[in-house]
């Protein structure tokens, strides 16, 4: 692939922004980013992958957020620690997942990759 064409290409999947829709919008459960309104199937498949992308770095950044927020939540040099089940009851995950998520946290902020996707 040419110099040219890889920028191209990397800016065409770059994930499209997040916005949010107006309240009277998300009470319709037909309207959903305006993609109901795009009759051609190539714009529609273009757009509705740029939001498929978008939503997923998206919750790849909160996961990585939430994980940071249960390390330092759970970090035992703080006076008002919480433990991995106080910390799984407030997010609603199981303990298991809690500890996983404070052990990935603890890396993140380790390796300074914090929100860093």
């Amino acid at each position: 692939m040419a110099e040219s064409d890889q920028s191209e290409h990397l800016r065409r999947m770059r994930p499209a922004p997040l916005l949010f829709e107006p309240s009277e919008a998300a009470g319709d459960a037909e309207h959903f980013f305006d993609l109901e309104s795009i009759d051609d199937p190539a714009a529609l498949l273009g757009r509705a992958t740029e939001l498929t992308l978008a939503f997923r770095a998206a919750a790849d950044r909160a996961t990585e957020f939430q994980a940071i927020a249960a390390a330092q939540l759970a970090d035992p040099r703080r006076f008002d620690r919480l433990t991995a089940a106080d910390i799984a009851d407030r997010a609603q995950w199981t303990e298991d997942y809690a500890k996983k998520m404070i052990d990935f946290g603890r890396d993140l902020l380790r390796n300074g990759t914090q929100g860093a996707s």
